[in-house]
């Protein structure tokens, strides 16, 4: 059985370095993502610098967001948090 493969982020410093990796901030910012996401009942998925935000708890229809820059997909959350868990 082959482990989950190590995401970019993950690498040591010096790898990153060479490969002109994300910043500490990048990488913070990434994580609150990932974090509000799961609080939201929301799933992420990333392609390259993409990000796409998938809910299907408690809304009547998919709400699926693609393409998203992480700017983007902060704002979608920050609203959907505003609103409520109800999503109204």
């Amino acid at each position: 059985m082959v482990g989950p493969k190590k995401k970019w982020w993950h690498q040591p410093k010096s790898t990153r370095a060479k490969h002109g990796g994300p910043s500490a901030s990048l990488i913070k910012r990434e994580e609150r993502l990932h974090a509000l996401a799961y609080q939201l009942l929301f799933s992420v998925e990333r392609t390259g610098r993409r990000f796409t935000l998938t809910r299907t708890v408690d809304v009547s229809e998919p709400v699926r967001c693609k393409a998203l820059t992480l700017g983007q997909a902060e704002n979608l959350l920050s609203t959907w948090k505003l609103r409520g868990f109800h999503g109204d």
